[in-house]
């Protein structure tokens, strides 16, 4: 098939998965509301694989970031920092963790403001239990993809969000 047969095919498939008899206002709409259906299709799928876990996506991100930190651990401000979506409460999301006992704060010592949050044993073997799982998911949602296509999604997907 070639590729503007392929392409001419994907947005007849956004078109009918929208329910959308009209075309698209332009060319940035469509690329909008194709990033966004994708989007959720790949959240929908990895929320479905967490739910057992007991853990939303947000978390099970929070655990990764502070997994890749180590020992050291990270305060709430660098954990903000480093989600993949904005989090209005990231206080409110670390309570729920550490309720879970998921993760540990501790206060600095000199600045008793500073608390910097760290990955516990049980978070970290969580993370060893998803990890097979969600590198399945992974591997699943982007096997019809070879590693140039991949890579121009990224670089693409790159460009748009650095757009100001």
């Amino acid at each position: 098939m070639c590729l503007n047969t392929y392409t001419e095919s994907v947005v007849a498939n956004l078109q009918a998965e929208l329910k959308q008899s009209r075309p698209f206002k332009n060319l940035a709409e469509e690329a909008y509301l194709s990033l966004q259906r994708t989007a959720a299709m790949l959240e929908h799928q990895l929320e479905t694989a967490l739910k057992p876990s007991g853990v939303t996506a947000t978390q099970y991100n929070v655990l990764r970031i502070l997994r890749g930190a180590g020992d050291q651990g990270l305060c709430r401000h660098e954990i903000g920092e480093r989600l993949i979506r904005n989090v209005s409460d990231v206080t409110r999301l670390l309570d729920r963790l550490e309720d879970s006992h998921l993760i540990t704060r501790a206060r600095g010592g000199e600045d008793r403001r500073y608390v910097t949050t760290r990955i516990t044993a049980a978070g970290l073997r969580l993370l060893t239990h998803l990890d097979s799982q969600i590198d399945a998911i992974h591997r699943t949602q982007f096997e019809h993809m070879d590693a140039e296509r991949l890579r121009a999604l990224v670089d693409l997907l790159a460009l748009v969000r650095n757009v100001r």
